[in-house]
This record gives C-alpha cells, structure tokens and sequence, in this order.
C-alpha cells in the first residue's frame, strides 16, 4: 500500500519534538514583551543596586537578564568612572578576565569538530616541551629550590579544559607555586605583555616547571586556558584574537569583544577600583597592585585565553544564548548540540564542591546544588575584576552583573541580584 506522505507542518513537529536544541537561529530580541516574568519585582532590583551604590559599596554595575530569548532588564547603575562622575551605561566596557576562559574553551571545541584535536590527545603534541611532566614533591620556602617526581602519564586537553592538569595559577595560587611562577618571571595572561615574551615562549617556560598534582586527580584553577589559547595559535597559524574574532565573534555579532580595545570606544571602558585596609572603595593603583589597568588599551601581541579580554554584558549574554540555542546565533552554527552539551555537563570523576565542572563551567549537578534558585543542568563562572554570569537552561534564562572592583566586601548583591530574578519569574 502506498504510504500518504507526511505534511511539512506534520514533519517540522516531529523533528522539534526528537531534536533537543532549536533547528533555527534564536536571536536575542531588544523590545519585545515576556508575559513569563512579573516586571514589577523585577524593577525591585533597581532599588537594591541603587542603595548599594548610596551606601558607597560599589561604584558602578551594569546587569542583564535574558528570559526566552528577550532581555527583560538591562541596565547600568552608578559610575562607570566615579572620579569624573562618568554614569555607568548599560553597554560599558568590562575587563572580564576568566570570563575569557569559556570562549577560549569554544575555540578549541571548534577545533575538536574539526578533527584537529581530541580531547584526550596530549598536549605535548602540539607544544612538545610538555612531554615528561614532573609534578612537585618537596619545596624549599627559604630559597624557591625543590625537588619533583615524574608525573604519572601526560597532559590532556581535558585536563587543562576541566582545570585537572596540575598547573596552577601565577599571583593567585599555592604558595609554593606562585614563588616558583614569579622566579620563572611568569604572572597572569593580562599582566605578561610587559614581560616582551610571546605566548608561545611563555607556556614553553610554564612547561618545564612542575606541577602541583598529578594530572587528572585533582582541581586545580590555574593558567590551563592560557595553555588552550596557546594550543589554538599553533593549530590554526592564526593569533588567538584573529581566530576567535572569525569563528566566534563575528559571527555571533559580539561587536564590543577585544583583546585590544580600540582608541575610538576608549572612553566606555569602566575604571577599576579596589578596596583599602578600612574597605572603603579606591581606584586601583598600578604602582601598589602591579597591575596596569589599562592593559584593554595596550594593543598587546600577547592574548591571554584565561585572563585577557574585554566584552559588554550584552555581547557575552550573546554568547551564552548561542550556547542555550545548541550551538547557533544569528544563523550561524558555531558548534554542534553535542559539543555544547559536553561543555555544559559535568566532566570530572570526583566532586566539585556540591556541584559538577564541565568544560569550563561550573555545572549546577542538582537541584538546588549551589544553594540557590538555579535549576540543574545550570552553568556559571565569573572574572576576577567583578564579573558574574550563569545561564539556566530549565528556566531559559540568561543573567549577568558586572562590577569591575576586587576584591568587594559586598559581593553579596550578585546572590540578591539573582534571588530577585527568580522571584520574578511566573
């Protein structure tokens, strides 16, 4: 018998019910209404940031949440430059420091679909001085020697996306191995370009020095993505600003993401601040911290993956949406839905505190994990300037806040930021 075809209403029902992600480009929308989200408690959140701001706690932030694909708040609180009484805009430019690290971790999945990587494939096969890892074993405080032991089996690409491989990190980490990091004259990714070395230099350096643990036994956060952004450039032949400007911001229309900020948007970047001995908020001192912090503006050669690019909290929840869409903005896939539910999943065989770490995120591994309104299956990080995201697939919601102060000793508006956003949903 012959069979009656099947309509293309019919067909295009079945392939959204099988298929887990959006067969179309969902792009962001500016003006449209949510009839999901009471906007009254939403607007609640205006007097909390405002008060924090009377109250002197912080200078200036700017937040957006993203509900179904709608931005239902989007905003910029205070200063932006408290000094010159510039007003925060809702589109200021924001050093996001780690937040790099995930963008970082889509370039190299890029690469994975391309069949120039596999996950599990070592690291010393693109960067060969990574061969015969040793990993620390005793540590002389008194004059930085120390004495290692072979390491048990080589670095992955997982290991330095899931932050397992053993490397630490420079100014932030272990005792033991900020000193042996300073020796070997190496700082944070957004720090290096005064050192005159060029990325690939500075991770041979890294390479050769020990590391804390052995590979895969142990989370350690440290300069694993500036590794990643490393591997990329040898790959590719192109700098690591080159191939995420093409394969990932382009395409995305992130038109505010740099690693060199340029002279003509100069004046939207955020100042920095800092708190003194007593907690009251500072400009953040360059000659004090050691830090310049106008590294956006140095038109630097060295690109961090882990530390040093500059975006807006529009442009990055551009970003996160692609990710919620499966891997697809503006009628561009940038990866496929596999590869984006690798990332967003859980990839380590212990824990991570009460939650999972995939493929550079945090991954909320159930309900109520991070002791908050998240849904499981949530993913999240931040930046050390001030810079916090999570997007909740459940929820289909996309939030970020953005400060650009550190350390803050009332970082506790981003938990009250996000409580509030949930209670505003229906």
């Amino acid at each position: 018998m012959k069979r009656k075809p099947i309509s293309v209403r019919n067909s295009v029902l079945l392939l959204l019910f099988v298929c887990p992600f959006p067969l179309y480009a969902q792009v962001i929308q500016m003006t449209a209404h949510n009839s999901s989200v009471n906007y009254e408690r939403l607007a609640k959140i205006d007097r909390l940031i405002n008060d924090y701001i009377k109250n002197d706690w912080i200078k200036g932030v700017a937040t957006i949440v993203v509900k179904d694909n709608v931005v239902i708040q989007y905003k910029g609180y205070g200063y932006g430059n408290a000094e010159a009484k510039i007003p925060m805009q809702k589109d200021e430019l924001f050093r996001i420091a780690s937040q790099t690290k995930a963008l970082t971790a889509t370039g190299i999945m890029i690469l994975y679909e391309r069949g120039k990587l596999y996950l599990d494939e070592p690291v010393a096969d693109f960067i060969p001085e990574f061969k015969n890892p040793t990993v620390l074993s005793k540590f002389d405080s008194t004059d930085t020697s120390y004495i290692t032991v072979p390491a048990k089996r080589h670095i992955t690409i997982r290991d330095l996306l899931t932050h397992t491989s053993g490397i630490d990190y420079a100014t932030i980490g272990s005792e033991k191995m900020k000193a042996i990091y300073a020796k070997a004259g190496l700082e944070p990714g957004f720090n290096m370009e005064k050192k005159g070395q060029t990325l690939l230099e500075a991770i041979k350096t890294l390479a050769k020095l020990p590391l804390i643990h052995q590979p895969g036994e142990e989370w350690t956060y440290g300069l694993n993505y500036d590794v990643l952004g490393c591997v990329i450039e040898v790959i590719s032949g192109e700098s690591l600003e080159e191939f995420l400007t093409r394969n990932i911001f382009q395409p995305i229309g992130m038109n505010d993401t740099y690693f060199n900020v340029p002279k003509s948007k100069a004046t939207r970047l955020a100042a920095v601040y800092t708190e003194d001995s007593l907690h009251h908020i500072v400009p953040l001192d360059k000659e004090k911290s050691g830090i310049d912090a106008d590294y956006p503006l140095a038109h630097k050669t060295y690109f961090s993956g882990g530390a040093d690019l500059t975006s807006t909290a529009l442009d990055y929840a551009k970003f996160l949406q692609m990710l919620l869409n499966g891997g697809t903005y503006n009628g561009h896939e940038i990866l496929s839905p596999r590869s984006v539910q690798m990332m967003t999943s859980n990839q380590l065989d212990f824990k991570f505190g009460v939650n999972g770490f995939g493929l550079s995120f945090e991954v909320v591994s159930q309900l109520g994990g991070n002791r908050g309104p998240r849904n499981k299956g949530s993913f999240a990080w931040g930046g050390y300037w001030g810079t916090t995201f999570w997007a909740d697939p459940k929820a289909h919601l996309i939030c970020l806040i953005m400060t650009q102060q550190t350390p803050n000793s009332h970082a506790d508006l981003t938990q009250k930021f996000e409580d509030m956003v949930y209670s505003s949903l229906k």
